[in-house]
């Protein structure tokens, strides 16, 4: 595929996905997941879940850095560059036209409504999304405990999420030396 097309198809996928998702990166998830794995072939399962670890503990918006990472993948610089400013286009192009209404948009008790019922249905999406990337997860007793613990810490207080992020990734390197460690052990 010559590279101009597979630019502008990264361009068309990426503007589709900003421009249908309310909500955010996490609802964005599902849709950018079956364009871009199921539909577009472009990228697999794994590399979805890595673009979630990259896209959480790096600074900036969510669906940028997940964009980017994607396009990346694909394009290296250019499909980086075509996906961040496809997927970011409808977002400007929809708060440009809400700042010239927003009075009016504050006000108006249909748009209201529809909003809680948007909020609903990103809640939806980001729970199934979730779910989804939840099967490509090897569970064990200890991944599985740091899983509710951290759910039960963010859920339940207020400690701020990027260092529930840090401790869970340091619990997964020691988790992951363990179980190094005893296969080593397993073979001897």
């Amino acid at each position: 595929m010559k590279k101009e097309h597979i630019l502008w198809e990264i361009f068309k996928t990426f503007f589709k996905i900003g421009a249908l998702t309310f909500g955010g990166g996490y609802a964005m998830m599902p849709i950018m997941h079956r364009e871009v794995v199921d539909n577009k072939h472009w990228v697999e399962d794994d590399d979805v879940l890595k673009m979630l670890v990259i896209s959480e503990s790096t600074p900036g918006v969510f669906a940028i850095n997940s964009a980017t990472f994607i396009g990346y993948k694909i394009a290296k610089f250019k499909g980086a560059l075509v996906a961040t400013l496809a997927v970011i286009i409808p977002s400007i192009i929809t708060i440009s036209i809400i700042s010239f209404v927003l009075v009016w948009f504050q006000s108006y008790l249909p748009v209201q409504y529809a909003l809680i019922g948007i909020q609903v249905g990103v809640s939806v999406l980001i729970f199934r999304a979730a779910l989804k990337l939840s099967k490509k997860i090897h569970f064990n007793i200890l991944t599985t405990l740091v899983l509710i613990a951290a759910f039960s810490i963010s859920l339940f207080t207020s400690f701020s999420v990027i260092y529930i992020i840090l401790v869970a990734a340091i619990l997964g390197i020691i988790i992951g030396e363990i179980n190094i460690f005893q296969k080593a052990g397993d073979q001897q």
